[in-house]
């Protein structure tokens, strides 16, 4: 994301940031809470997930170099309607609202790419919408290992069940077998929460036609 600004841009933004280690499991921002900072993931990345009743919950959109978290600034509103949770542990820029603020209106070129960065995500909530009502698990899953396997530049990622079908919003029993289907199929290969992908391209096929739509907009509008 940050790369794309003036080297002089890009050095005074990056100066005005820390780096932090993100933590997996690590819950950035509340529900309703207002924002005190913004992330900007280098090799982490991050879940945006609602919750349900309490104890339900649904990965709606996912961040990772590629974007940032803590977006409802960029609309001058400073509560974040959705919990921020570290998906892959790992280093993340981070900035103060107010200095990110001052930022926006030093460097218009900025705002106005994190603008259409907000249009991206946007458009992804309501695919993943649309994506969780009508396809089935076992697409679903594809996508979502393709969408976690580019932001964590590796093929083996580390996941339960348990995790999965948290994100997916399915009961554990959905999960598994859609990821029995999988690995009958040689796509991955899954043992006590280690999930290989095998076969990158035989995914993408099994996967719903949101992933290729995800990664066609985002090369369209940045």
């Amino acid at each position: 994301m940050l790369d794309e600004l003036l080297p002089s841009e890009h050095a005074t933004f990056v100066a005005a940031c820390e780096v932090v280690e993100l933590s997996f499991g690590e819950r950035l921002i509340e529900p309703g809470a207002l924002v005190e900072h913004v992330y900007f993931p280098l090799d982490s990345f991050i879940s945006l997930i609602v919750g349900h009743e309490g104890d339900k919950w649904l990965e709606v959109a996912m961040a990772g170099r590629e974007g940032m978290v803590g977006e409802s600034l960029l609309l001058g509103v400073e509560e974040f309607p959705l919990c921020a949770l570290v998906q892959g542990s790992g280093l993340a820029l981070r900035m103060d609202a107010a200095c990110f603020r001052r930022m926006m209106l030093r460097f218009p070129a900025l705002q106005q790419r994190l603008q259409r960065y907000l249009y991206v995500v946007m458009v992804q909530l309501a695919q993943t919408a649309a994506c969780t009502h009508f396809h089935q698990v076992e697409a679903r899953l594809a996508r979502w290992l393709l969408m976690t396997q580019d932001r964590a530049s590796s093929s083996t990622l580390q996941l339960t069940h348990e995790f999965l079908a948290g994100m997916l919003g399915v009961r554990r029993a959905g999960v598994t077998s859609a990821a029995l289907a999988l690995q009958h199929r040689d796509l991955i290969s899954y043992h006590r929460g280690n999930i290989i992908v095998l076969d990158r391209e035989g995914l993408i096929n099994a996967s719903c036609g949101c992933y290729r739509a995800d990664r066609a907009l985002y090369d369209q509008v940045l």
